[in-house]
């Protein structure tokens, strides 16, 4: 196996199954826990992400493919999806990609999911289509506030990664955002992001 990135959470490799390149993710120890208390956490979490992953293909969004849930070892193995992420392509390409992701987005916040990590890294685009990786973090809510910070996390991403293209790719964001959503719940979680954004503005002074 391969490391492909070290997380905070957990690691994950280039692996295997069947003969087919596969990812596989393992949730790590937290040794300043207590150790029973941490592999129920582990196991919990890593059963909740194989479900959301799951489940959001029913909602039409393109996710990887799980191939096998170690609950025992906190581990998932899914598919590797062969494409390039958005956060690699030109300027062009990650506005347009924009649309799409509102989109995608749009659809999960309707269904009551929160991603909990939207950045340009965590979608690719294969031939077919944009498909929605890392969902680690990933919780079921219909929160306004919590979809607002889903929506607030992407800007961020966007003005730390992709400054020269920010205004126009987060235009886009919020047009495909506003097809899947509805334009009056799109406008709600507009205004929630200021408020957050004024709050860390506020908390910056202090």
């Amino acid at each position: 196996m391969k490391l492909l990135k070290k997380g905070a959470e957990a690691d994950v490799y280039l692996s295997s199954w069947n003969g087919k390149k596969a990812i596989l993710k393992i949730r790590k120890e937290k040794t300043y826990r207590n150790s029973v208390l941490d592999k129920r956490i582990r196991k919990q979490r890593t059963i909740k992400e194989s479900e959301i992953i799951s489940q959001v293909k029913s909602f039409g969004i393109s996710t990887p493919l799980i191939y096998f849930l170690d609950v025992s070892k906190c581990s998932i193995l899914m598919q590797y999806i062969d494409g390039k992420l958005v956060r690699d392509m030109n300027e062009k390409a990650i506005q347009k990609s924009c649309f799409e992701i509102g989109k995608i987005v749009g659809v999960l916040h309707k269904n009551g999911i929160m991603h909990g990590d939207l950045t340009t890294s965590n979608f690719i685009l294969t031939k077919k289509q944009l498909v929605l990786i890392d969902f680690g973090l990933a919780s079921r809510t219909e929160k306004p506030d919590d979809h607002a910070i889903d929506l607030r996390l992407f800007k961020e991403i966007l003005n730390s990664a992709h400054a020269n293209i920010l205004k126009k790719s987060w235009n886009n964001f919020l047009k495909g955002y506003s097809k899947s959503i509805g334009e009056k719940y799109c406008n709600k979680i507009i205004k929630l992001v200021a408020v957050i954004e004024s709050r860390g503005r506020y908390a910056t002074v202090v």
